[in-house]
């Protein structure tokens, strides 16, 4: 039985689950982001039970072909930024396309009218709390940093990162306490 779960964002996200649906007495087969694979085929008073428990970590159950819609492009592009410097250089809208087999039109639209912000808007966002990180491991200098993540420039990713968070990078390496959200909250 397939399980469709929202907020999965990484793999912590993915150990809580896998480590919730044994403890819940089930045998998982596959659990990566936003999906569990089980060998047992639940009642609906177990499936509601194991929402409500999945709930209570922060997870929820998407039932909907659109909500699971959603969620796939959430992952991709997640994948996308973490993996950006092993993977062909294409754009988002390739990428996205090629990844969910559907149009990125359609997958533009869905995505604006759920989520209140465009797929560049929450790829950008995410990108740059992936530069923020590698700011703050301080192993790689900006240029690396651009590189890394398909930037055209330093100065393109300088101009991208003050817009969005305020800041030059310089002046976000040199912040005592970066302002990093978790990945869940973007």
């Amino acid at each position: 039985m397939k399980l469709f779960i929202k907020n999965m964002v990484c793999n912590r996200c993915i150990m809580v689950v896998e480590a919730e649906l044994e403890k819940f007495g089930l045998h998982p087969i596959r659990v990566e982001l936003g999906e569990a694979e089980i060998k047992e085929e639940l009642t609906q008073r177990e499936l509601s039970q194991l929402e409500k428990r999945l709930q209570d970590l922060g997870f929820e159950f998407m039932s909907d072909r659109r909500t699971r819609l959603v969620e796939q492009m959430k992952k991709a592009i997640i994948d996308l930024v973490y993996q950006q410097e092993n993977l062909p250089k294409v754009t988002l809208s390739e990428y996205l396309s090629r990844e969910i087999g559907q149009d990125y039109s359609l997958l533009s639209n869905l995505f604006s009218e759920s989520q209140g912000t465009t797929l560049n808007q929450f790829y950008i966002i995410h990108k740059i709390e992936r530069v923020k990180e590698l700011l703050v491991y301080d192993e790689w200098s900006l240029g690396e940093i651009a590189a890394i993540l398909d930037y055209s420039s330093v100065s393109h990713l300088s101009s991208q990162f003050k817009k969005v968070t305020g800041f030059t990078p310089s002046q976000f390496k040199n912040l005592k306490k970066t302002p990093r959200r978790s990945i869940d909250k973007l």
